[in-house]
């Protein structure tokens, strides 16, 4: 009697829909610790900005969003995309994709400090806009022409 995950198991093949999906989630994870990073300069530099220069929050965290855009874009397509698409796509893209966040964090961002503190405020704008960013980055900004997930 064969235990079961012996010599036999190991030798089944994968489905077909395995590598993608694998693929896919190992992006999403690069994106993610990618984004955190990013996110953490955003963050510093939110509070450098209010607490420091005393910089009016949601100013601060537009500018801080900003400039954590700039670093979140090169090493996605570095790193998580490794440069599939050309500047000359996915910048412009990038760009665009940038300004609805910056929108939609400027938004939640104002939204949520009428109930929560600055910091919070900022979590709560951060979550709102992570997953629609990835979306829009899997599948229209570093997309190459011919798409590999």
């Amino acid at each position: 009697m064969r235990k079961p995950g012996g010599p036999a198991a190991a030798q089944r093949p994968a489905p077909i829909w395995w590598r993608p999906v694998m693929r896919l989630l190992r992006r999403f994870g690069s994106f993610v610790v990618v984004g955190g990073l990013a996110t953490g300069v955003q963050y510093l530099l939110l509070v450098l900005l209010v607490e420091l220069a005393g910089v009016f929050a949601v100013l601060a965290s537009a500018i801080a969003y900003g400039v954590a855009s700039a670093l979140n874009y090169l090493l996605n397509f570095y790193i998580t995309f490794q440069g599939q698409a050309g500047h000359t796509q996915a910048l412009p893209r990038f760009a665009g994709v940038v300004a609805i966040g910056l929108g939609v964090n400027t938004l939640c961002f104002t939204v949520s400090l009428l109930f929560l503190p600055y910091l919070l405020a900022q979590v709560a704008a951060t979550l709102v806009t992570l997953v629609s960013n990835f979306v829009l980055h899997q599948f229209w900004v570093y997309r190459e022409r011919k798409w590999r997930p």
